[in-house]
């Protein structure tokens, strides 16, 4: 089992209402959420912690995880309530409004951390959810906890005009950067983490200092890969772009999916993953994305439409 370890919230979409002028429509979403719930449709054996409200909106997260097959057990329910994200789009750029303050995602502390069984293999970090305490320290405990037994997924997905203790949260970084095996940084992740360092060094440093893996997506340009074997490129898949909402979370799940179809989600199988195998996973899950952005939403593809 996978489990994926971060933020579920509402996103309140504005929608014309006829007749009524403008509404908003709340869908389940967050990036952690987006990668559970592609791993969950791809047919992988997933679970999800978070912070998880017992109000309405909470409901309606746990419904949605449970229709894309994901376990959401490992869940620590609180009577706090949902997260909400409202959005304003201007010109096709999205704006957001977060109400977080005392949620029951930001208020989960380690006394909430789960009990995982031997079944689960690799554990996925990253997103809004390492930037405030007490989640952010949460998160990192169990990482922290968990890194010598199984194999950690990490993406930073950093967000800076979220960041309002900058220092605080960059030593968060470095620390969890340094237990990952898999990393996955965006080239505006790594521009903000390691300015004016390009991605081959980046990549080399992050090796020596544990990972396996270190990939750096480029939307339609593809994505980079580094492991102990050398350097790869994979072009993205082909698509008609709608948005890009989820892409690189469902990126995330397609490429666990890759690893795990080939039994290689191990320390030690990662550790000497070859080029061939690395490749088709990254192919898997840069057909994932394609379809993800193909249609409007955070929403991934169900194994069958591969």
């Amino acid at each position: 089992m996978i489990v994926c370890c971060g933020e579920a919230l509402i996103d309140m979409l504005p929608r014309e209402i006829a007749g009524e002028g403008m509404g908003y429509l709340p869908v389940s979403g967050g990036a952690v959420f987006n990668t559970a719930i592609t791993l969950g449709r791809l047919g992988e054996k997933v679970g999800f912690f978070t912070g998880l409200s017992t109000d309405l909106f909470g409901q309606q997260i746990d419904d949605s995880l449970a229709q894309s097959n994901v376990d959401a057990s490992f869940c620590k329910r609180h009577d706090l309530p949902t997260t909400l994200a409202f959005v304003k789009l201007t010109d096709g750029h999205a704006e957001y409004a977060f109400y977080d303050e005392n949620s029951a995602g930001r208020m989960i502390t380690q006394t909430d951390l789960p009990v995982l069984s031997d079944d689960v293999t690799a554990l996925h970090f990253g997103a809004i959810s390492l930037i405030p305490d007490p989640c952010g320290s949460t998160y990192e405990a169990l990482m922290v906890q968990e890194a010598a037994h199984r194999v950690i997924s990490f993406d930073p997905n950093i967000r800076p005009t979220f960041i309002k203790d900058e220092p605080t949260y960059r030593a968060r970084m470095e620390r969890m950067l340094k237990l990952a095996d898999i990393i996955k940084v965006s080239d505006e992740d790594l521009a903000w983490l390691m300015p004016g360092v390009g991605f081959a060094d980046a990549a080399r440093s992050f090796i020596e200092t544990g990972a396996s893996i270190v990939l750096m997506t480029k939307g339609g340009e593809g994505v980079d890969a580094v492991t102990n074997e050398g350097q790869i490129s994979v072009p993205a898949t082909k698509a008609e772009v709608v948005d890009t909402v989820g892409a690189g979370d469902s990126f995330n799940g397609g490429f666990l999916t890759g690893l795990n179809r080939q039994g290689l989600l191990n320390k030690e199988k990662l550790a000497r993953i070859q080029n061939d195998q690395l490749e088709t996973a990254l192919r898997l899950a840069a057909d994932v994305s394609a379809i993800t952005v193909s249609r409007a939403g955070a929403n991934p593809p169900w194994a069958s439409e591969l």
